[in-house]
């Protein structure tokens, strides 16, 4: 692959930055150019909910002098990726802003996800660390960045992904709560630590914050106090002890905007959230017992550039859906499901999805979700047995999974709506509201849930392993490691409808051991 320019332009809550770089293949880049001008968006959707007409022009009015600044680069616009975070995800006049900024600067502009910021920081933290920290790797680890409107939080167990959210807690937030309850502009400590509190016991069913080891703080904040008390460990990362990183809070977070801009030299609108950031990072620290902070020197923009220089890289991607079945498998535990159960489900989903490729023609991606609605279909008997699938889809719909974006999460959902009960009608309105591809991907995948779910429909794993043989008219399941297999059969007939209705093969389940059919097909196969 030939060396290219490209431009990763982020418009975040309190400023829009760019980063220029050049790809030189081979998953490697180089930085060759730095912007940033600050933006107050972050001010008037935390306040009003829509970004003012003076935001829209302050906002259109950098992006043109970024867009003639980039011109001097000779990038071509497929190479110019402009991306915003929280303030725009929840600003309610966000599609004409992106429409006016098309049209104004020929700049397409992506909405991030809450998710996808997190994966996209995952990606810049591990560049940035590389394998100069091992107990990354080894030991629990957090991972935290605090924005304008919201903190990213992942929680890691050896270098697996066990958690990751998007909290609404930033520092424009905590600084207009700090004014309404203190009027003057400090951040209110109370509220701060209340939140943490809230947002630690919720972490804590996750994972035991206090054997967390490693704690990770991306952000200008502590950028800061790293240049100030950091050791290097690369180029792109500094570690800051412990009990000097909380000295220097303690120190500044009495500090006022105008005591920050004359003791720390920072801007003003670099002091205005400074104290709010650095405070949160204190307390969340203070949860742990981890010995030093780490912090990198990247942002979601590196994140982005690391996934432009590794392209298609399957042994990333391998890494990213591994995490993904264990951010999944961690959302289960949260909610006490059967493991041993789900487990088994989501092996037999795996291997009728990978026998019938030809007939259901579902991507890479797709299995994973499939993946992950195998491992969480019964999540909702956490709540109530009776009609669970319902009770799992709520789960699901209002949970995060790392690595997964909202629509994944609503097409799984769905699926484990549908993995047992009424097939889905024109009545339910959380299915009719998905894409029509979306609802052909649901039918698809609850369909072979159902049958995987049936074959270890009491829960014993009495079926050890299937192999799968597709016939002209039926699909034959071949089981190994049970004689006795009647009640998979009960559920087969139960459960297996949707299959032959979706797919138009019946489902006909064979006893290895005996090597004749468990009952006769004609009364059997099928529900």
């Amino acid at each position: 692959m030939e060396n290219r320019l490209v431009a990763v332009l982020e418009i975040g809550s309190t400023g829009i930055r760019l980063l220029v770089a050049e790809l030189l293949g081979g998953g490697r880049w180089r930085a060759v150019d730095r912007a940033g001008r600050p933006v107050a968006l972050g001010r008037d959707v935390f306040t009003s909910g829509e970004l003012s007409r003076e935001s829209l022009l302050e906002c259109l009015s950098v992006l043109r002098d970024f867009r003639e600044l980039l011109s001097g680069w000779d990038i071509d616009d497929e190479d110019i990726y402009v991306i915003a975070t929280s303030a725009l995800r929840v600003a309610r006049n966000r599609d004409v802003f992106v429409d006016r900024i098309r049209q104004e600067t020929g700049f397409t502009l992506s909405i991030v996800e809450g998710i996808e910021e997190n994966r996209l920081m995952y990606l810049a933290v591990r560049f940035a660390l590389k394998q100069d920290l091992p107990l990354f790797w080894r030991a629990n680890s957090m991972i935290i960045e605090i924005g304008g409107g919201s903190t990213a939080i992942m929680l890691l167990r050896r270098g697996q992904m066990v958690a990751a959210h998007s909290v609404r807690l930033g520092t424009i937030l905590v600084d207009q709560r700090g004014r309404l309850g203190a009027g003057q502009g400090l951040p209110n400590e109370r509220y701060i630590s209340e939140s943490i509190k809230n947002t630690s016991d919720l972490l804590n069913f996750e994972m035991d914050l206090a054997h967390v080891r490693t704690f990770v703080v991306a952000g200008s904040d502590a950028r800061l106090a790293a240049d100030y008390f950091g050791n290097e460990l690369n180029e792109n990362c500094r570690v800051i002890e412990r009990g000097d990183f909380i000295a220097f809070v303690e120190r500044v977070q009495g500090y006022n905007i105008e005591e920050c801009v004359q003791n720390l030299h920072l801007s003003y609108a670099e002091a205005e959230g400074f104290i709010s950031g650095i405070l949160i990072h204190k307390l969340f620290l203070e949860q742990t017992n981890a010995s030093q902070v780490v912090v990198p020197l990247v942002s979601i923009r590196e994140g982005y550039l690391v996934d432009l220089a590794l392209g298609v890289d399957s042994d990333l991607q391998e890494e990213f859906y591994s995490q993904i079945i264990a951010s999944a498998a961690s959302l289960g535990r949260k909610y006490h499901f059967d493991e041993a159960h789900s487990r088994q489900v989501a092996d037999f989903c795996m291997i009728l999805f990978d026998a019938l490729t030809k007939e259901h023609g579902m991507n890479r991606r797709q299995r994973i979700m499939l993946e992950v609605a195998g491992i969480l279909h019964d999540i909702g008997m956490f709540i109530k047995s009776s009609g669970h699938q319902k009770h799992g889809q709520y789960i699901v719909t209002n949970s995060e999974i790392f690595g997964l974006y909202r629509d994944e999460l609503d097409i799984i959902a769905n699926v484990i709506r549908y993995h047992r009960g009424e097939p889905p009608s024109q009545a339910d309105l959380e299915y009719m509201t998905l894409q029509r591809e979306e609802r052909v991907l649901v039918l698809k995948m609850a369909s072979i849930l159902r049958v995987a779910n049936a074959l270890d429909c009491g829960h014993s794993q009495q079926i050890k392993r299937i192999s799968v043989e597709r016939r002209s008219e039926t699909v034959a399941l071949h089981a190994e490691g049970a004689h006795d297999i009647s009640l998979e059969l009960l559920g087969l007939e139960e459960k297996a409808g949707m299959f032959q209705d979706v797919f138009g093969y019946k489902i006909v389940l064979y006893s290895v051991d005996l090597d004749q059919p468990a009952g006769r097909e004609d009364n059997y196969g099928y529900g």
